[in-house]
């Protein structure tokens, strides 16, 4: 009988809560045709029309350790690549497929390099593994939700077997777990309709990658999508609810707690532009100021967040892509002490920005000009110890005069006369406080 051990629980998932921000790469097939991961589901695109793909895939221009090299700039932690998306094409070397990334002219095993790669940079690794899979013959195809093939009348009666598409997917997951050495993330994608849960013999495929990878952490994903939080959130977990919730495209709007009032561990994924696969026409990227506000967001509400980039079929990752992870970087370079490890603050949203907390130390992170002082809301003045300006190091006094005497309970400090901030994207303030 299983019984949920938070305690063991709450010692795996730490260095993920520490580590914050991450980087997600959606890469396969899907980037030659370039109009997102799902083109063969949207366009209801039959198995021929997608195989000249994969007869051309050959991404000359991969650098898996210019990837590395990307994200450990812009401040990410770790990283998490779609092994296998949903269009069934695996970038590493299953021996029970033929379709995968060693059969093309490019004929290599992407997975182990990327793997390779990151890890040498000291980043955490990641596996993406979708449970969809639109090539294997017996995966549901007509009526599926999914399947490109889901109204083509031809495939209404033809015989399928999911129990042999199951011990398919149980075994390219054992691969995973036991070919390419210690994988921190696994993430699953994703529960639907009928199939969710013990639909993917959830609990045996939970078990078998835990006897090889006992500190793995898992998504939330066998048991919902992106939407839904799974019973993560309730008093029982199941064992397979995996150890973080993933709202996807949305932070949600007051963090998320379980059914007991406690914070629960999540993660946001989100796209920088508007697709997860590379999409050459999309050029509506956000910008590297949004994504630290977005980043801080998370971190205020005790989540991480996991931005998306969507390499090419050469293999680079867009250049929009890169400036703006180079932008973030330069902030993260500052202020990364405002991220790593830190969480709930357990004060009031200020109007001027977010609070990040780390024990004794509260992050004010103020995004908006203030007409004179900076007030620092929940925070008496005889309980603090000193105010730093984290981007110099300098003392920031705390401030009483004429303009403060009719708010004796909120402190303020002075960030001098320009009235413009020393960073106007993000200015963090430091406040330690007494013990």
């Amino acid at each position: 009988m299983f019984a949920f051990d938070r305690e063991a629980y709450e010692k795996k998932v730490s260095w993920f809560t520490q580590a914050r921000f991450g980087m997600f790469i959606h890469w396969g097939l899907y980037a030659i045709p370039s109009r997102g991961e799902w083109v063969r589901s949207i366009e209801q695109m039959p198995e021929e029309a997608y195989m000249p793909f994969f007869r051309e895939f050959n991404p000359v221009d991969y650098d898996p350790k210019a990837w590395a090299r990307a994200a450990k700039r812009a401040g990410m932690k770790y990283a998490v690549l779609t092994a296998k998306h949903h269009d069934g094409f695996c970038l590493f070397d299953s021996k029970y497929t033929d379709f995968k990334s060693t059969n093309t002219p490019c004929g290599r095993d992407l997975v182990r390099e990327y793997l390779d790669a990151f890890r040498a940079e000291g980043l955490k690794v990641g596996l993406y593994y979708s449970l969809l899979d639109w090539h294997h013959p017996d995966y549901p195809h007509y009526g599926d939700r999914n399947h490109p093939l889901r109204n083509d009348e031809r495939e209404k009666d033809v015989p399928r077997n999911f129990d042999n598409y199951l011990d398919y997917l149980h075994a390219q997951v054992e691969e995973l777990c036991t070919n390419y050495g210690k994988i921190d993330i696994f993430w699953f994608d994703f529960s639907y309709g009928d199939l969710t849960g013990e639909a993917w013999r959830a609990t045996k495929l939970v078990r078998m990658i835990r006897s090889h990878l006992p500190d793995v952490i898992i998504d939330n994903r066998l048991e919902v999508s992106g939407e839904g939080f799974g019973s993560l959130v309730t008093e029982h977990p199941s064992e397979y609810s995996g150890d973080f919730v993933s709202p996807e495209q949305i932070i949600p709007a007051d963090g998320i707690r379980d059914e007991a009032g406690r914070p629960v561990v999540w993660e946001a994924c989100v796209t920088m532009n508007n697709h997860w696969g590379h999409c050459e026409q999309d050029k509506f990227f956000k910008s590297g100021d949004m994504l630290v506000k977005k980043l801080v967001e998370c971190v205020s509400k005790g989540g991480n967040l996991l931005v998306n980039v969507g390499p090419d079929a050469r293999g680079r990752i867009p250049a929009e892509s890169l400036a703006i992870l180079e932008d973030v970087g330069k902030w993260m370079d500052i202020n990364s002490e405002s991220i790593y490890g830190c969480g709930l603050s357990g004060l009031p949203k200020p109007d001027c920005g977010r609070i990040t907390r780390r024990g004794d130390t509260l992050y004010f992170h103020i995004m908006e000009p203030q007409i004179t002082y900076v007030p620092l809301p929940g925070v008496p003045r005889d309980k603090i110890d000193s105010v730093r300006l984290v981007k110099s190091g300098a003392e920031l006094p705390v401030v009483s005069d004429w303009i403060t005497n009719n708010y004796p309970d909120v402190s303020f400090v002075s960030l001098g006369p320009d009235p413009r901030l020393p960073d106007p994207t993000d200015t963090v303030i430091r406040v330690k406080l007494k013990d």
